[in-house]
């Protein structure tokens, strides 16, 4: 039975995109499916999905921050640079409207998303560097998140900092670190492998509960927002993939860890985004659409964008 569950983790795991997209679906057709995830649940949906990433953690992780700081360094600056001041950048040019505005700069101040580990294994990238780069820019969540909003948002929008601080404190690094003590006190016994094998499709499962919970409540939002915000989307998770692997090459690293780090600076913790938009910007429901629409686009472009590096990857062999 076991291995059947982690066949299906498996599945689940290579078709992400698909998966979600679907449950965003179904959602729309038939939101009453998903109106139970709102408000506290949907936190604690959020909760459980970091703490499947705490749960697959390995000392040797952790590990990997001190053995790499420069290269971990690079990353978490890239991380908490890039995205925010392109979406920035992407409100002012665009004048968009509040709500929307504020969705996207907190998508953009959000940490890299636990999906990202996945896609820079689907791609060939570095998987090692990818889990340390996740973890620090997760660890560094509770404060450079809310310092950010305040920053580039705080003029024209009320931030709680300290609110957002305890939520991000709670739905992200409470739960990693649990899970990170249970795999350390008993990471070895071979059983606890096992279960740990499931966690990459539970928590595609948690982000489809996510999705599926704010398409059942903004989904009418979604077409009635206009273009304009498809495509500043848009611009933003390409520009973040696109300067991540500039960033990448510009400090010579190989040609794996810029895939990865490209993946990373892209792809944000939109689901962790649209459970603060919720909290926090209750007065602007558009703020929560935005993370939405995010939320399933990251998981679209991440794998085609890994399917491009593959491609990429062959043609490349193929010349030499």
């Amino acid at each position: 039975m076991l291995s059947l569950i982690q066949k299906f983790s498996t599945i689940l795991s290579r078709y992400t995109s698909p998966f979600i997209i679907g449950i965003a679906a179904l959602a729309f057709v038939l939101p009453g499916l998903f109106t139970w995830v709102q408000g506290d649940i949907q936190a604690m949906v959020l909760g459980f999905i970091m703490l499947t990433m705490g749960l697959t953690l390995r000392p040797a992780d952790f590990r990997i921050l001190a053995a790499r700081p420069l290269d971990i360094f690079i990353g978490a600056l890239a991380q908490f640079s890039i995205m925010p001041l392109v979406a920035w950048g992407l409100v002012h040019c665009f004048d968009l409207p509040r709500g929307i505005a504020a969705g996207l700069i907190l998508v953009g101040c959000c940490p890299g998303g636990v999906s990202s580990n996945i896609m820079s294994f689907l791609c060939k990238g570095d998987v090692a560097y990818s889990v340390g780069m996740t973890t620090a820019s997760t660890l560094l969540a509770p404060f450079l998140t809310p310092l950010l909003m305040l920053w580039l948002a705080g003029e024209n929008i009320d931030v709680d900092a300290i609110g957002m601080f305890r939520s991000i404190l709670f739905v992200t690094i409470l739960p990693v670190a649990i899970g990170a003590f249970c795999n350390g006190k008993w990471g070895e016994r071979p059983a606890y492998v096992e279960i740990t094998r499931i966690m990459p499709g539970l928590s595609v499962i948690g982000l489809a509960c996510i999705v599926g919970g704010v398409t059942a409540a903004k989904g009418s939002s979604f077409f009635t927002s206009g273009l304009l915000i498809f495509l500043t989307i848009f611009a933003h998770n390409a520009l973040g993939y696109v300067l991540g692997f500039v960033v990448g090459r510009t400090t010579g690293m190989n040609h794996a860890k810029c895939k990865t780090l490209s993946i990373e600076v892209g792809m944000q913790n939109a689901g962790l985004a649209t459970v603060l938009a919720g909290r926090h910007f209750p007065a602007m429901p558009e703020a929560a659409v935005a993370s939405a629409i995010c939320c399933v686009w990251h998981s679209i472009s991440g794998t085609l964008l890994a399917g491009i590096y593959n491609t990429i990857d062959r043609i490349r062999a193929l010349k030499h």
